[in-house]
């Protein structure tokens, strides 16, 4: 007797048939239509101090970013921009795929870069050497307008009818750090003066800035350009008696905690995870599809945006997770 399928079989068989055929039409399209993630080598390079948890936000971006594109992630830092340099060779000697660095100190990377391109590893710049970025041979760049930061913080200072302020630089000769303070003391109707102290040493930090203000009791206005430098510069005002407000770039979890507690007054945010996971996401599409942001020719801006108490609660859910 020839064999004959029941309806409930035939249409179980249909179903098969479908699901295996939408399947192999994915996979083909993935294969033909879609972008491949090929697994990819990326070292990123940063003046990271150790201790800011700055830099832990960045790190968590490019983590995520590289998790997402088959990505082998590997961090270096260093605060001297020789060995930043010496950190960038070493990576064009492992032949890594491509390669995310900040321009702290331009001038001393000019050559490495070079280097890499010479050897056809592409190269694409983040969070500091906005100004520098195109000059040193990068291939595109992420970060804040320091320079528009700088001049939005001084404007600010004049709205709020601040008077003189401290600005305090926690490396000197770092671009990012010197174009904020500089564009500040262009916009700020105020009187400015530059205190500069050695970032790797918090109790000299408070020190230097207790000291200050106690002798000069006209400082009305404490610009740090750190989020921990904040936290520091408003122990520093406490312990100087001073009347002097605290106000700074960049955030963390405490200094969001301290702006809705009323304690700083705001934050200029640059989104440091967003830095961290676009400078990753940028060498995986370049590598597996060609594409390039900004047109080979314009930054891609993270920022400035202000943070205080007005905007400080969308903020503070994603400070508790770490990724603001």
């Amino acid at each position: 007797m020839p064999y004959s399928r029941t309806p409930a079989l035939t249409a179980l068989v249909v179903a098969a048939c479908i699901v295996v055929t939408a399947c192999s039409s994915q996979s083909n399209r993935h294969a033909t239509g879609w972008v491949v993630s090929s697994p990819i080598t990326v070292a990123m390079i940063t003046h990271e101090t150790p201790g800011d948890p700055f830099w832990d936000l960045v790190r968590k971006g490019a983590q995520d970013a590289s998790a997402k594109n088959n990505v082998t992630l590997r961090y270096y830092s260093d605060p001297s921009a020789a060995q930043q340099a010496e950190l960038v060779q070493n990576a064009i000697d492992q032949k890594v795929d491509g390669i995310a660095l900040t321009l702290a100190k331009p001038n001393a990377m000019v050559g490495v870069v070079r280097k890499a391109e010479a050897n056809n590893i592409p190269v694409v710049a983040f969070n500091s050497g906005m100004a520098n970025w195109k000059a040193v041979g990068a291939m595109e760049y992420f970060g804040s307008d320091e320079a528009v930061a700088g001049t939005e913080f001084g404007e600010r200072l004049n709205s709020i009818g601040a008077k003189h302020a401290l600005c305090v630089i926690q490396e000197q000769g770092q671009v990012a750090l010197e174009t904020r303070c500089g564009s500040l003391k262009k916009a700020f109707r105020g009187q400015t003066d530059m205190l500069y102290v050695s970032g790797r040493n918090m109790p000299d930090v408070q020190a230097s800035i207790t000291s200050k203000l106690q002798q000069d009791s006209g400082i009305d206005q404490v610009v740090t350009l750190g989020a921990p430098f904040a936290m520091i510069a408003l122990q520093a005002v406490d312990e100087a008696g001073s009347h002097a407000k605290v106000a700074t770039f960049d955030t963390n979890k405490q200094a969001v905690e301290a702006i809705q507690e009323g304690k700083l007054e705001w934050a200029v945010d640059q989104q440091p995870y967003l830095q961290g996971y676009l400078a990753v996401e940028a060498l995986a599409l370049y590598k597996n599809n060609g594409d390039t942001f900004g047109g080979n020719a314009q930054a891609v801006l993270t920022g400035p945006s202000f943070v205080d108490r007005s905007n400080v609660a969308q903020i503070a859910q994603y400070a508790i997770r770490g990724t603001r």
